[in-house]
């Protein structure tokens, strides 16, 4: 497999410094926000992540694209490999890209799957540089420029992400005979798989469904892209299940729709965390869970009413990784315990709303 001759490509960032490099995957000009992921691993499920819509991703780590794409497997209705049915970035920065793949589950390399989605990439960059660009000045828009065609820059934070990564009509997983409701606001594949392998019917609702009258004998409100205030048919559904005591536990944006349910409210990170290696505390003793994370936003601890409490804290940055209602059996995670990429240390907290689950 050769490497096709280079195509200037430049990324350029709302405050006017350039990065250069040369194209690969699609040859287009594209529009977000940059931001930056530190894994070492786990480029084809985090490309795939909806959490990223609306962003560029930088990875930082020096080499990518090495064990290239593996096959369109499904297991259970749902791709085996990827955490949703398309590439979801905007873009993608890296700073060398391998055109040769080798590993025995690849079937293309990075290039050609980006391609394939019409999603463009910029190899070369000093992605270094760039990244502590960005955490000193903290997430920025802006654009990548190909043969000089231009495009403005775009917040996407200021629309409803969530609703174009949501799906449209409800979906059933049927597996056994305890039910949970899912309000996808962009899941991962690999939250509805932890619920199907323990033998839970599984009934994904779009992000605005009404599930009030759905029988369920439990919610998830699932991880998701961009500000979750734009999430208010969300919330005010989540607001009402609050009165009941059906159990329902949130993860990442859902964390952040949980509490604002709860009456707290949520902030943007500086430059947010996005990596599989993020130390988190669970308050009140000394465990730490190494956690994957993709998320900009967070709840702000201080303004959760008396009836909740902080679960978890980033060791990092001190900001909130979880909540919980001190008395009934609500509860939130801003990291993933279903990985996909990352660590699967945290993942006993599935079984731990199949445990209130009557």
């Amino acid at each position: 497999m050769q490497k096709l001759e280079k195509q200037a490509g430049k990324l350029i960032l709302e405050d006017n410094s350039v990065f250069c490099g040369y194209f690969f995957g699609a040859k287009k000009p594209a529009a977000g926000e940059v931001v930056f992921n530190t894994g070492m691993v786990g480029y084809p499920e985090s490309l795939t992540d909806p959490s990223y819509k609306g962003q560029i991703l930088v990875l930082t780590y020096p080499l990518i694209g090495n064990y290239g794409i593996p096959g369109y497997d499904r297991e259970d209705g749902l791709l085996k490999y990827f955490q949703s049915e398309s590439v979801q970035v905007e873009g993608l920065i890296i700073a060398d890209c391998s055109f040769e793949y080798s590993h025995w589950n690849a079937k293309k390399s990075l290039p050609a799957w980006l391609a394939e989605y019409n999603i463009p990439g910029i190899y070369g960059i000093d992605t270094r540089k760039l990244t502590k660009k960005l955490r000193k000045k903290g997430t920025m828009l802006g654009k990548i420029v190909y043969d000089g065609k231009d495009i403005e820059f775009a917040d996407q934070n200021k629309t409803n992400l969530v609703k174009e990564v949501s799906i449209k009509t409800p979906i059933e997983y049927k597996k056994g005979r305890k039910r949970i409701v899912l309000i996808d606001c962009g899941t991962k594949n690999n939250i509805i798989g932890a619920f199907i392998k323990r033998n839970i019917t599984v009934i994904r609702c779009p992000w605005d469904h009404d599930f009030s009258k759905d029988k369920t004998d439990g919610i998830v409100i699932s991880s998701g892209p961009g500000d979750p205030k734009m999430c208010q048919a969300t919330v005010e559904n989540i607001r009402k299940s609050l009165k009941k005591n059906i159990p329902i536990l949130g993860i990442c944006l859902g964390s952040q729709i949980l509490g604002l349910a709860a009456g707290a409210n949520t902030y943007k990170l500086k430059y947010g965390h996005r990596s599989q290696n993020q130390p988190c505390i669970e308050k009140g003793t000394k465990k730490c869970y190494i956690t994957a994370q993709n998320h900009g936003y967070a709840v702000d601890s201080k303004t959760l009413s008396g009836d909740w409490k902080e679960w978890f804290y980033n060791n990092n940055d001190g900001t909130n990784e979880g909540i919980f209602h001190k008395s009934k059996p609500f509860f939130g995670t801003q990291f993933h315990p279903e990985a996909s990429p990352g660590p699967d240390d945290t993942e006993f907290l599935f079984d731990k709303l199949l445990k209130v689950i009557r």
